[in-house]
């Protein structure tokens, strides 16, 4: 009898395993009692000054059993390899990014492969905020560059402009989160991919989410697709993360709380997987499971083409994470449009 749960899974397994291409490692295991209470509720802002508290006050040995917990649920997940988001910033300065160093050496013997972004809930621009980030890159610690304009608010673009201009400079890829908010008052796919060509980083940048994307008319999500393609922009979807979204009376396209990656794949975009939060304010109740994840993705969209489902949660995360080699790993361009500029 054929079992589509049971084909999924054995593909993924013949080809290497699942790869989580989005996660945060650092603040794992971070809800308590006392937040699930409140905090948990609070609206995506408000969060991300929230975990301040806990970045305040962790110490190496927290962040470093955090991130270590976290790797060893994924092995026994299935997981083989996974890019964490670190917090790299003035209220925790270096401490998440140095036991995540630790870590990715004791995960590399363990046959997993961890790759480190720095996140940007300050944002980039503040003179505080760009030493460290800088100091981050030249001492090594980064393999890729984040991102988060809404973090830097009214200066979106010149936040976009900062991470491309430093992926240029040190040769790294740049994850940005964008369209999360799931309403068409949201266009930050468009700025990263017209950015992306202005810095010359086609093939290099991700975009994390694109909720967004699915509330907008048809013709605009076409559009953006074709530009997105031209920028040689790779996505990378979080199925459970944004499952959450609240019903508002907004009137928009009748759409999922989920990036639209049955029409990615349509506009021959690549698309990886990932896990996003695990058991904080953010997401209390996840467990990073990627077969979850893939289950959210495929009924959510009606996807049930299992080799596209192969190819998103393994070859695709692969890809966008750098565990390819560099030489081959480029996301392939089809042209550049100069009316991207």
């Amino acid at each position: 009898m054929f079992n589509p749960n049971k084909a999924l899974l054995h593909k993924i397994h013949e080809v290497g395993g699942f790869v989580n291409a989005h996660a945060h490692f650092d603040r794992a295991y971070t809800v308590t009692e006392e937040n699930m209470e409140k905090v948990v509720n609070y609206h995506l802002f408000d969060k991300w000054k929230f975990v301040d508290n806990f970045k305040k006050n962790a110490d190496h040995t927290i962040y470093t059993n955090n991130i270590m917990t976290a790797v060893d649920e994924q092995i026994k997940q299935g997981v083989v390899g996974a890019m964490t988001f670190v917090d790299v910033d003035s209220v925790c300065g270096f401490k998440a990014l140095e036991a995540a160093q630790e870590v990715k050496k004791k995960a590399a013997e363990k046959g997993f492969t961890l790759k480190l972004c720095s996140q940007a809930l300050k944002g980039v621009l503040r003179p505080a905020e760009d030493v460290l980030l800088r100091e981050a890159l030249q001492l090594g610690y980064l393999d890729a560059i984040g991102g988060l304009p809404r973090a830097d608010k009214d200066y979106e673009q010149a936040h976009l402009d900062q991470i491309l201009f430093l992926g240029r400079e040190y040769g790294k890829r740049v994850h940005v989160h964008v369209d999360q908010l799931n309403n068409d008052l949201e266009k930050e796919t468009e700025l990263l991919a017209r950015r992306t060509v202005y810095w010359g980083m086609e093939g290099r940048v991700t975009a994390v989410h694109g909720i967004s994307i699915a509330a907008h008319n048809k013709d605009y999500r076409k559009e953006v697709y074709k530009m997105s393609r031209d920028a040689g922009l790779s996505f990378i979807t979080c199925p459970t993360a944004w499952i959450d979204s609240r019903r508002s009376e907004w009137l928009t396209p009748t759409h999922n709380a989920i990036t639209p990656v049955e029409e990615m794949l349509e506009h021959d975009l690549v698309v990886a997987i990932g896990s996003d939060n695990i058991q904080d304010v953010y997401k209390p109740f996840s467990d990073g499971n990627m077969h979850t994840e893939v289950k959210f993705l495929l009924e959510s969209l009606h996807l049930y083409d299992i080799e596209a489902l192969v190819k998103i949660a393994t070859k695709n995360g692969r890809l966008v994470i750098g565990m390819e080699d560099e030489a081959h790993g480029d996301i392939k361009v089809q042209s550049r449009r100069s009316g991207l500029l």
